[in-house]
């Protein structure tokens, strides 16, 4: 990719993104952040992330 062409990539996706109304960028970014994974998933994958919600299932218990 150009240069010129990566700025203008840049500059529509900013502007795209300014005249989104503040209530539709906070929705966006509330489902975005929904949607991920948990940390605890992330970091260290399947199985230490079973052995916490066990842990933390019989600490309720």
């Amino acid at each position: 990719m150009k240069t010129n062409d990566y700025v203008k990539y840049m500059t529509q996706t900013i502007v795209k993104y300014a005249d989104q109304p503040k209530e539709e960028r906070q929705r966006i970014r509330q489902e975005r952040k929904d949607g991920r994974a948990s940390f605890w998933y992330r970091w260290f994958g399947i199985l230490p992330y079973i052995l916490y919600t066990e842990v933390k299932k019989r600490r309720k218990i």
